[in-house]
């Protein structure tokens, strides 16, 4: 059995990084805008191209502010830019620890199985031969391997 993931994260690890990463948390909490589902899937979506008019038109403001809207608060449309990229350099760090700890879930959840799986094969063989323990042990792990029927279980229904 190959097994790539032969190594746990130490729980002094672990507390560090849950540290670290509740104060990044901290530092990006009041700047942060939280939204709804509701609000997500009420907003303008805004793909490259959008994104390339948006920044060209801030740059615009800047050069020929005699076209500016009253109505139009360029302060917080230079907010609105210097966040609207969403900071790549740093969601593709997130990611990438993302990715670490998920990569890894799936290995050790895989590798777990397989093992679970050996040792139930073993259990059955020891069952079908009468092996003391082995029938108990196999009937609660079997349940894991039943297919539930949607039908109803009386047959008598003509």
């Amino acid at each position: 059995m190959d097994n790539k993931h032969s190594q746990s994260i130490p729980q002094e690890v672990l507390d560090q990084i849950k540290t670290k990463v509740g104060e990044i948390i901290g530092l990006v909490k009041p700047y942060a805008v939280v939204m709804t589902d509701d609000e997500r899937a009420s907003v303008l979506k805004v793909g490259d191209r959008s994104f390339a008019f948006i920044t060209k038109a801030f740059a615009y403001t800047q050069t020929n502010p005699e076209f500016i809207p009253s109505f139009l608060n360029v302060k917080d449309f230079e907010i609105d830019i210097k966040d609207a990229d969403g900071h790549p350099e740093l969601v593709t760090l997130i990611n990438q620890l993302y990715n670490y700890f998920d990569d890894t879930k799936l290995a050790a959840r895989s590798e777990a199985y397989l093992a679970g799986l050996y040792y139930y094969g073993s259990v059955q063989q020891a069952a079908a031969v009468n092996l003391p323990g082995a029938k108990a042990i196999y009937d609660d792990l079997k349940q894991y391997f039943t297919i539930k029927s949607s039908k109803s279980t009386d047959s008598k229904t003509k």
